[in-house]
């Protein structure tokens, strides 16, 4: 490797770039012959730091800004891009595998980078990203679980772009178990920092402030077309049905995954010992509702309050029932109490409360979580439809 770098100082940066990718070609081209995988010593990492990502040889000098962190994503950025562009499985695969051992921060810069290009840049661009689906379903279910951490709807800048959106529901719906991809070929826990084991959480936080996030957005847009004195196109999107249709069409996909879940915590003797939604993220969601409901001061009557109530308190129940979101009723009702009233909403936390889960599961029903509370009724268990483990399946974990 010494006369490898000695040779690559007197060319310059590109040339040198070329002519280390093509001795790392025949490197790694020889390895794979004689062992399952490539390794990868101290001084071939060397070279790439100072060839490709353009580290100074002078370890004990710091790069300004961090330099080589900035150049490693900005090449991973136009790498993965190309790689959906040309449909190039395996890089997609390992960058699948990337997203899901990387902290968040890094996952969400490229997710935005990917976002940029094939939604918002250039129109129709769309489509090529979500033909993938068909080459890395991996990729696509890592990809959701990334936008999400992105597009929170916290702010009108982070609210999903319609093109965005419309490919995630299209995934999402026409087989809603995608989203279990990563879980069913995963460790079955994730270091603090990472992405989301699904991109369950970020899904459900989509569709139950979707309602009050747009309706901020048209807020602002109608007054801000009445002081320039023309129209917003934003604003006139968001009157139009068409992100309805989309977020209950994400709702009933979400609703649905969360169904088939139980089986799936069971076969891998999970239950009752790995939350899927964490009780931090609905705390979170739960105050970003109220904190959208005082800032646009709508009443318990208006419709989109009622709608994104109606969602959260849905998505509370099929998670507590499926064992993906571990809790009890005081739980929920200690943290919802600061929400408008809500019907259905009420009667999901005067509901009974949650007790530890079986370690075993009869087949077809859900787990006991109706043992009585003082002040709540009683009620019994009710049959759902029975787990098919024989039922085929296209995303089974790898072996």
């Amino acid at each position: 490797m010494t006369d490898i770098r000695h040779s690559l100082l007197r060319r310059d940066a590109l040339s040198a770039a070329k002519e280390l990718l093509y001795h790392l070609d025949i490197i790694f081209s020889s390895q794979l012959q004689n062992v399952p995988g490539p390794l990868v010593d101290k001084s071939t990492i060397e070279l790439v730091e100072e060839f490709i990502f353009q580290l100074s040889k002078e370890r004990n000098i710091q790069p300004k800004g961090n330099k080589a962190d900035e150049n490693r994503l900005a090449m991973l950025g136009k790498l993965v891009s190309m790689a959906i562009a040309i449909c190039r499985v395996p890089i997609l695969e390992c960058t699948a595998l990337w997203l899901q051992r990387t902290h968040a921060v890094f996952c969400v810069r490229l997710a935005k980078v990917l976002t940029e290009d094939y939604c918002i840049l250039v129109p129709g661009s769309v489509q090529t990203l979500k033909r993938i689906v068909h080459a890395s379903p991996r990729f696509c279910c890592q990809l959701i679980t990334a936008v999400t951490a992105l597009y929170d709807l916290s702010t009108d800048d982070l609210i999903p772009p319609y093109d965005l959106l419309e490919m995630v529901v299209s995934w999402v719906y026409d087989d809603p178990r995608l989203t279990l991809i990563t879980f069913l070929n995963s460790p079955a826990s994730l270091p603090r920092g990472f992405l989301e084991l699904t991109p369950l959480p970020g899904l459900i936080r989509w569709c139950v402030l979707a309602p009050l996030a747009y309706r901020r957005n048209h807020k602002i847009s109608s007054a801000q077309s009445l002081t320039n004195g023309n129209s917003n196109k934003m604003c006139k999107e968001f009157e139009n049905d068409d992100f309805k249709i989309l977020y209950s069409k994400l709702h009933l996909s979400v609703l649905q995954v969360l169904m088939i879940l139980q089986g799936h915590l069971t076969e891998k003797n999970l239950y009752g010992r790995l939350e899927l939604i964490m009780f931090d993220h609905v705390d979170r969601l739960v105050e970003d509702i109220n904190k959208l409901v005082k800032e646009l001061n709508l009443s318990n009557p208006v419709k989109e309050v009622e709608l994104a109530l109606d969602r959260l308190a849905q998505a509370l129940q099929v998670g507590i029932a499926s064992g993906a979101l571990l809790c009890t009723r005081d739980d929920l009702r200690s943290i919802c109490s600061v929400l408008p009233h809500n019907n259905l909403l009420q009667l999901v936390l005067t509901g009974p409360v949650q007790q530890s889960p079986p370690t075993t599961l009869p087949p077809g029903f859900y787990p006991h979580i109706h043992a009585s509370s003082a002040g709540y009724p009683m009620y019994s268990t009710h049959p759902v439809q029975t787990y098919m483990p024989g039922m085929a399946f296209s995303y089974r974990p790898m072996r």
